[in-house]
């Protein structure tokens, strides 16, 4: 009897926070009018290009909405990297892509495209507004950290305003997480 009045005072207090736990998600991912003007802000930027894995369709590959922005699939195995795109003097390519636009190899190595969904432990579910703020300026993985390598535009992104960065990041935090860790990139290979 004592436990089940427990379970029943239980499921009044979720009940009871329900909506203010519905808010606070709400004020975490941004106001509708954020959230749509980051949506637009990330497919005419074209993160779609390589932060989603690709379908073959008619018209050739296409974002995979079922991935959308989750970054180079864990699972995906890459072929070695032609002799003479890798190290100080590329041969007579800069750069070459794997058939889903998420990893790219060149004088910096090979870099795969960042899950960008806000899944907590692979994403960016972890990261706050500043955060993403200063890497976008900074160039830098959570504005201290390692390089953020090509082919990634950062300094295109730098040069938005906190306003629209903001709405970016809102729009992000608004998507279906997706649970996929992203390799991290690997230095070139010498000679």
């Amino acid at each position: 009897m004592q436990a089940a009045r427990m379970i029943a005072a239980l499921a009044a207090g979720l009940l009871a926070a329900a909506p203010a736990l519905s808010a606070e998600k709400g004020k975490a991912a941004g106001s509708k009018e954020q959230v749509k003007r980051g949506e637009y802000l990330v497919n005419y930027g074209g993160c779609n290009d390589c932060h989603t894995p690709k379908i073959m369709g008619p018209n050739g590959p296409a974002p995979d909405p079922a991935r959308l922005l989750s970054g180079h699939p864990a699972s995906a195995t890459l072929p070695a990297v032609p002799p003479g795109v890798v190290g100080p003097n590329p041969d007579q390519w800069a750069a070459i892509t794997n058939a889903d636009l998420t990893a790219w190899a060149g004088p910096w190595g090979t870099s795969y495209a960042a899950n960008l969904t806000p899944d907590v432990a692979t994403g960016l579910g972890g990261w706050t507004a500043d955060q993403f703020i200063k890497t976008m300026r900074t160039g830098k993985h959570l504005g201290a950290g390692r390089p953020i390598l090509p082919p990634m535009p950062w300094f295109d992104l730098a040069v938005l305003n906190d306003g629209d960065l903001k709405a970016v990041f809102a729009y992000l935090k608004s998507v279906k997480p997706i649970k996929n860790q992203v390799p991290p990139p690997a230095p070139p290979k010498g000679p």
